[in-house]
């Protein structure tokens, strides 16, 4: 029963995909955060210009 345990495959590839996810999930949100100052200020400035008359 364990040596046929370890040879399926079946839920692996949604392991795999998970972690995918996940790590995609990680880089975003620790790209966001180092650049959250400056895309605070970006947007700032675009408001800005859009609301002059």
């Amino acid at each position: 029963m364990l040596k046929r345990f370890l040879k399926e495959e079946a839920g692996q590839g949604m392991v795999e995909y998970g972690l995918i996810i996940a790590l995609v999930a990680v880089v975003l949100i620790a790209a966001l955060t180092l650049m959250g100052g400056n895309l605070k200020g970006m947007f700032e400035n675009v408001a800005d210009k859009v609301s002059a008359p």
